[in-house]
């Protein structure tokens, strides 16, 4: 037993020394391999610090070199605008010693100058005071032969100058008196005859009815319509009066208004070359016609401004220039006079030298208040003035267009040519006639009556004045009170008018109901 314990005991520490000893050999391989390990890295971190230490050199060595180029580059700029700088400074300085050397001449000069001012004016004061001495003594001895004072003598004189100057001027007076008796006559003939010979113009007497020819008469059937309502529907969208008798291919317009009669005319022209014609055809073309007539009247302003030189009048008041030719004055067309009065005004003012542009001016214009007189009250003259102050004309051009009938005296040349041209156009044979004016006044009168009451939208006068057709608002106006409104008007037109036989008084109310697909 003991002996199998010692054998034991032997094999175990026979076993712990080969286990110490192959412990040792494996820590001896393990610290071997560890001081490899570390003297391995030890080598590595020496080269990557000698590496890191050689870029950082690199790097610093690139980024002095650039320093330095930057820094040398800075030094060349700032060496050139120093060069720059002195070039200038140079160059100013060189100027500034040209500067003071023409100074330096120009003071010498001035110093000369100032010297022989100097001596002149010595010089002069002496001979000053020699002829001050000569000019005494010559006076004394003056006052030795004549026995009279200075004052006495230079009284004396201015007498005797004074007498002498009233003869002159009383002889010349009584000769340019003379002269003017006997050519100023003769001169203005000339002068008067002068321009009516360049104004040589036709005289056509206005109307007041306008003739549309037809294709063919069966074209009149189809204007008066089923029941006469495209004939009703032409009088009342245009307020002119449609005359369809027996004249072959011909349609009478009668109105005293030519700017209605000139667009009823195109009004059934159109339709007639349309062919559609209908109340509502007729109603559309008329408003049309009306649009596009404003564009025309415009545009026959602006031709007559342009004929006469006026390029900087109001648009408001070329229009009303355009407006005058289809106004008439006692028969005479009011565009053809007002151009013949600027005309023969413009000529006369060449001739005596004044104000050519303002008689022309004054003479187109003189006559504007007769474009809107049937809008307003007073005479064309007051509407006239009224509405060129207005439109900033000229007070001189103002004056002329006040004086032309005397309303105030004339006070300028140009006015009183301006006069004299309107009454020569006006007195020419055949220029005007007196009936048309006092018919078209009636007519006008009658309208204005009809449209001062309540409710009226339009009034025309038809029929040659032996009617009047008058449209109502149906909103404002009922059926019952068109009866009254009917009598109303007849009563007020027999208070204020004076006409002969009877007026018919139709007062027209229809009530329409539109709407739109959409």
């Amino acid at each position: 037993m003991t002996s199998q314990l010692i054998g034991i005991a032997i094999i175990g520490f026979t076993l712990i020394g080969a286990w110490y000893w192959l412990n040792k050999v494996k820590l001896k391989k393990f610290f071997q391999a560890a001081e490899k390990e570390k003297n391995r890295i030890v080598q590595q971190a020496k080269e990557e610090s000698e590496r890191i230490l050689r870029e950082a050199h690199l790097e610093a060595r690139e980024k002095m070199l650039a320093a330095k180029a930057e820094f040398e580059e800075k030094t060349r700029e700032q060496r050139r605008e120093l060069h720059n700088l002195e070039r200038k400074l140079n160059y100013k300085a060189g100027n500034l010693d040209r500067k003071m050397a023409l100074l330096e001449t120009r003071t010498r000069e001035i110093d000369e100058r100032e010297r022989r001012l100097r001596n002149l004016s010595a010089s002069l004061a002496k001979t000053e005071q020699h002829l001050h001495r000569l000019l005494k003594e010559e006076q004394e001895r003056l006052e030795r032969i004549s026995g009279m004072t200075p004052a006495e003598a230079k009284q004396a004189l201015m007498k005797i100058m004074e007498n002498e100057a009233r003869n002159e001027a009383a002889m010349l007076v009584r000769r340019i008196e003379e002269e003017a008796r006997q050519t100023g006559l003769e001169k203005a003939k000339k002068i008067i005859s002068l321009a009516i010979q360049k104004c040589a113009s036709e005289h056509v007497v206005e109307t007041t009815v306008s003739v549309v020819d037809l294709p063919n008469d069966e074209m009149k059937g189809r204007i008066i319509g089923r029941e006469g309502r495209n004939i009703r529907a032409l009088e009342v969208a245009t307020g002119i009066d449609l005359i369809i008798d027996d004249t072959p291919e011909a349609v009478i317009l009668s109105g005293f208004d030519p700017i209605r009669r000139e667009i009823a005319k195109i009004a059934i022209e159109r339709l007639i070359a349309d062919g559609r014609i209908h109340p509502a055809r007729i109603e559309e073309v008329a408003k049309k016609v009306k649009e596009e007539f404003e564009q025309k009247i415009k545009g026959i302003g602006e031709e007559v401004s342009m004929e006469f030189g006026i390029h900087d009048l109001h648009s408001d008041l070329v229009k009303l220039l355009g407006k005058l030719k289809y106004r008439s004055s006692y028969g005479q067309n009011v565009l053809m006079h007002s151009k013949e009065v600027a005309l023969i005004a413009g000529i006369m003012a060449d001739e005596l030298g004044v104000n050519c542009k303002l008689a022309r001016r004054a003479g187109l214009l003189h006559d504007i208040g007769k474009a809107i007189d049937r809008e307003g009250e007073g005479s064309h003259t007051k509407i006239g003035t009224e509405v060129v102050r207005k439109y900033n004309e000229s007070s001189q051009l103002i004056h002329c267009i006040e004086a032309h009938h005397f309303d105030v005296e004339p006070q300028s040349i140009e006015a009183i040519l301006v006069q004299a041209a309107d009454s020569l156009s006006a007195a020419r044979p055949g220029a005007r006639r007196e009936i048309l004016k006092t018919y078209i006044k009636r007519l006008e009168k009658l309208e204005k009556i009809a449209d001062s009451f309540q409710g009226v939208s339009k009034a025309y006068a038809i029929q040659a004045g032996r009617e009047v057709r008058i449209i109502v608002e149906s909103d404002k106006v009922s059926d019952e009170e068109t009866v009254w409104l009917s009598k109303d008007i007849a009563k007020r037109i027999e208070e204020e008018l004076e006409y002969p036989g009877e007026i018919k008084v139709t007062v027209i109310r229809e009530t329409r109901a539109i709407e739109f697909a959409r």
